[in-house]
C-alpha cells in the first residue's frame, strides 16, 4: 500500500513538473526578449543601465505571477491584438478543440466583449473563416440572436430562441445561449452560442400540416356529395327511375373519384418509405412504354388523341424500379390525356443526355395543348397543387400524380424537368442513371 501510494505520488510530481515547463515556455521566451531590449537600450545609452535592470526585473515578477496562478503558456504580445482560435477559453486544450470542430452544428464562443474567441468548423458558414476577434453583431446579421446574446451577457440566464435568415434562400435555426466560466472562480465569463438547421423539419411540419388539411377536403368533397345523394335517393326521387340513373351515375363517379384519391395517397405513402433505397434492376425504358400506351389505348381514343412513341434502335437501360417508372409513365402520359387533349397529340420520346459528366436516359413526355402559366411551374409537384382545381376536379385528377412522380424519381437519383408555353403545350422529362453493364459485357 505505502508502496503504490509512493508511486502516486511520484506521478503526480512528474505530472506537476511536465505542465510547470510547459507553462515556463511562454513566460522564458518573454522574460529573455525583455531583458535583450533593455540590455540593448543600456548599451545604446538610450536608457540608465539601474533602471532598464528595475524595469526588466519588475516584467520579470509579473511574468512569474502569471506563470505561478493564471497559468500562461503562451508568449505575452504587446502591441498586438492577435487571437488565436479557442485561447480565450479557460481549459481548452488541443483535443478539446478538435473535438468540438467535429460536432455538426455550429458552436460559436464569445469573450465577455461580444468578440468571437472560437468558432468550430460548422460555423464557417455563418461567420466565415476570419471571424476570431471580430464582435458578433458584424458576424451574426440577426437582430433577434444578437439581442438574445446581449441578456445573457447582461444577467448570466440561459436562453433558446427561434430565429430565420431571409437570405439568400430562407433558412430556419434554433440558437442555444449559455454563459461558460469553465469551472474557475474569478475566470472570465464567456458566452456559448450553439446554433442548429431547423429548415427541413419546419418544412415537414408544414407540408404535413397542408397535407392533412388538402387530404380532409379532398375526401370530404365526395364524402358529402354521396350522403346527399344517398338521402335524395330515400326521399322524394326514390319512385322516380330517371332521377334515380343520372344520380347513381354521379354518385359511381364520386366513388371513383374516393377510390383514385386513397389508391394515389398509399402508393405515395409507399414510395416515401423506400424513398432513401436506391433501387438495382436494370430496365428497359422502351419496353415500359409500351407498355403503358397500350394500356391508355382506349383512353386515347375516347379522347381522340394519338400517342407517338419515338426512341433510338439501341437504347442502354437504366437502373431502376420497373414497376415504379411505369407509374412515371402512366403518370405523365394520363396528364398530358387529361390536360393536353386539346392538341390532338401526345409524344412519348426516350433519348441519351448527359447532365454533369453523367449519362443518363432520357424519358419526355410531350403534349401540344394549352400550356402551363410559368409562375404554376415551380409548385406543379406539390401534393395537390392544382393550376385549376375545378378543372382537375371535372376530368378525375387527384392532385397527386406529379408529387408520386418526384418522389419516384428522387428514389432512382433521376432528374425531372419540365417546360411549358402558353398555347403550345407542355413537356415533362425524366433522366435517369444508367444501368451497370454486365461483367461478361465488360471483358468482350
Amino acid at each position: 500500500m505505502a508502496a503504490a501510494e509512493g508511486e502516486g505520488r511520484l506521478t503526480r510530481g512528474r505530472l506537476w513538473a511536465r505542465d510547470f515547463a510547459s507553462r515556463w515556455t511562454g513566460t522564458r521566451s518573454f522574460v529573455i526578449s525583455a531583458a535583450a531590449i533593455f540590455l540593448v537600450l543600456a548599451m545604446l545609452g538610450l536608457a540608465h543601465p539601474v533602471a532598464a535592470f528595475v524595469a526588466f526585473m519588475l516584467l520579470a515578477g509579473i511574468s512569474a505571477t502569471r506563470l505561478m496562478v493564471v497559468g500562461e503558456t503562451t508568449p505575452i504580445r504587446i502591441g498586438t491584438r492577435a487571437i488565436e482560435a479557442g485561447s480565450g477559453i479557460p481549459g481548452a486544450g488541443g483535443s478539446a478543440l478538435a473535438l468540438l470542430n467535429k460536432l455538426p452544428d455550429p458552436l460559436i464562443v464569445l469573450d465577455p466583449s461580444g468578440r468571437v474567441a472560437f468558432a468550430n468548423g460548422a460555423a464557417e458558414a455563418q461567420v466565415g473563416k476570419a471571424a476570431a476577434g471580430r464582435h458578433v453583431a458584424t458576424v451574426l446579421r440577426s437582430a433577434p440572436l444578437i439581442a438574445a446574446i446581449e441578456s445573457v451577457t447582461r444577467d448570466g440566464t440561459v436562453r433558446e430562441i427561434e430565429y430565420a435568415v431571409p437570405v439568400p434562400v430562407q433558412r430556419n435555426y434554433t440558437a442555444y445561449v449559455a454563459p461558460f466560466d469553465g469551472g474557475k472562480e474569478g475566470a472570465p465569463r464567456l458566452v456559448l452560442v450553439l446554433l442548429r438547421d431547423v429548415t427541413e423539419a419546419r418544412r415537414v411540419e408544414a407540408m404535413r400540416a397542408d397535407f392533412v388539411a388538402f387530404a380532409s377536403h379532398e375526401l370530404k368533397t365526395p364524402l358529402a356529395s354521396l350522403s346527399g345523394f344517398i338521402d335524395t335517393l330515400r326521399g322524394h326521387a326514390k319512385d322516380d327511375p330517371e332521377a334515380r340513373e343520372k344520380f347513381l351515375a354521379i354518385m359511381a363517379d364520386q366513388a371513383g373519384r374516393m377510390r383514385r384519391l386513397i389508391e394515389d395517397l398509399l402508393s405515395l405513402s409507399r414510395i416515401e418509405l423506400r424513398e432513401h433505397v436506391r433501387p438495382s434492376e436494370a430496365v428497359d425504358m422502351l419496353g415500359v412504354v409500351n407498355d403503358v400506351t397500350d394500356g391508355l389505348g382506349p383512353a386515347a381514343e375516347q379522347y381522340g388523341v394519338d400517342i407517338g412513341i419515338n426512341a433510338p434502335a439501341a437504347l442502354p437501360k437504366v437502373l431502376g424500379d420497373r414497376e415504379e417508372l411505369a407509374q412515371v409513365v402512366q403518370n405523365l402520359a394520363d396528364n398530358a390525356l387529361r390536360y393536353g387533349r386539346s392538341g390532338k397529340r401526345v409524344e412519348i420520346l426516350l433519348d441519351r443526355a448527359e447532365k454533369g459528366g453523367r449519362p443518363y436516359v432520357r424519358l419526355t413526355v410531350r403534349d401540344y395543348g394549352p400550356g402551363i402559366p410559368k409562375e404554376h411551374l415551380p409548385r406543379l409537384t406539390e401534393r395537390f397543387y392544382r393550376v385549376d382545381a375545378a378543372a382537375s376536379r371535372a376530368r378525375g385528377g387527384t392532385g397527386l400524380g406529379l408529387a408520386i412522380v418526384k418522389h419516384i424519381v428522387n428514389r432512382h437519383q433521376g432528374v425531372l424537368q419540365i417546360e411549358s408555353e402558353l398555347e403550345k403545350g407542355s413537356s415533362f422529362s425524366v433522366l435517369l442513371p444508367l444501368a451497370p453493364e454486365p461483367a461478361s459485357t465488360l471483358k468482350h
